[in-house]
């Protein structure tokens, strides 16, 4: 299919699933956006959760100049530094991944639970971000696939007493053994690097759409508040098993200069998931736009309960 906009111009958009990721063509992101492929790609990204674009040889700016289109940058993360020369930058490299987490070759039957790497971005912080955009530096010919599921048919896909049961609840997000490397050192810009533990609704309500979104983390969340331990871990393990099942995924096998913009609010992701039996070069670079304090239904706004708010570099 094709979006057309404004300016003439036609953003080619094809869908990868019913339900989440497409690859958008026809659109050179080296080049200023205008503000009609903005609100193109913003559509779009809210409909299809996450936008592939192939064939994007950027620099570090021109992926910083395309972020700020859709809003004000944050520094690469809250605990690891970013590059020196752009600190809202932040490179991950394969053998990074074995280094921090030798143990998820062995899955664990204790907490934290092995959830495989899923993830949503940054929410041990009381305002995650609102979008991530990552970029392929040194992608191999194969392996390093990312799994992207949608958190919104998660939600839908729960029966109703389910539903209601959880709607009011919140719970706590905080760095776990996979983010708190390096955590409590002062970083170059002067902010502390954690720990950080956040209070969120655990279901949350999209800013733009208005749709109720699943807003569990595999990888921060620790308790829901006010229940006893086993009973929040059985329900936290019913909505993870949600999260990931497949029909609510999209895998994406990447190739050398593709790009992917996704909506942080609304999706979470694994990758790569074969890190572990994985040995070839693999480099990519993450920049995230700054979000707001997520919403749940019943109007509660998540709050900081140790360390600051992401903050923004603009």
């Amino acid at each position: 299919m094709s979006l057309a906009v404004a300016d003439d111009t036609s953003l080619h958009i094809r869908p990868l699933t019913p339900v989440i990721g497409a690859e958008v063509g026809n659109i050179d992101l080296r080049q200023p956006l205008s503000a009609a492929q903005v609100a193109a790609l913003t559509t779009a990204v809210h409909q299809w959760r996450v936008l592939f674009f192939r064939d994007q040889p950027l620099t570090d700016e021109q992926q910083l100049a395309f972020g700020r289109a859709f809003g004000p940058l944050t520094p690469a993360h809250p605990i690891a530094e970013g590059l020196e020369a752009h600190p809202e930058i932040w490179e991950r490299k394969a053998a990074d991944y074995k280094a921090r987490r030798p143990d998820l070759r062995i899955p664990s039957a204790q907490p934290p639970r092995d959830y495989k790497g899923w993830h949503i971005d940054i929410t041990f912080v009381a305002n995650p971000n609102r979008y991530s955009i990552l970029r392929g530096v040194d992608i191999p010919a194969y392996g390093g696939d990312t799994l992207f599921s949608n958190l919104a048919l998660a939600y839908q896909g729960l029966s109703e007493p389910i539903k209601q049961l959880i709607d009011p609840l919140k719970a706590v997000h905080r760095t776990g053994g996979y983010d708190s490397a390096g955590g409590g050192k002062v970083r170059r810009d002067g902010r502390k690097a954690g720990p950080f533990v956040s209070l969120h609704p655990l279901v949350r309500v999209h800013p733009e759409t208005g749709e109720k979104i699943l807003f569990v983390n595999p990888g921060t969340t620790s308790h829901i508040v006010g229940l006893k331990q086993p009973e929040s871990q059985g329900i936290l393990d019913i909505l993870v098993n949600e999260i990931t099942r497949p029909e609510y995924q999209v895998r994406f096998h990447w190739t050398p200069h593709a790009l992917v913009l996704w909506d942080n609010q609304a999706v979470a992701h694994a990758g790569p998931i074969d890190y572990a039996h994985f040995d070839l070069p693999r480099v990519v670079r993450r920049i995230t736009v700054a979000g707001e304090l997520p919403q749940g239904p019943d109007g509660f706004r998540s709050q900081p309960l140790e360390g600051e708010l992401f903050d923004v570099i603009g």
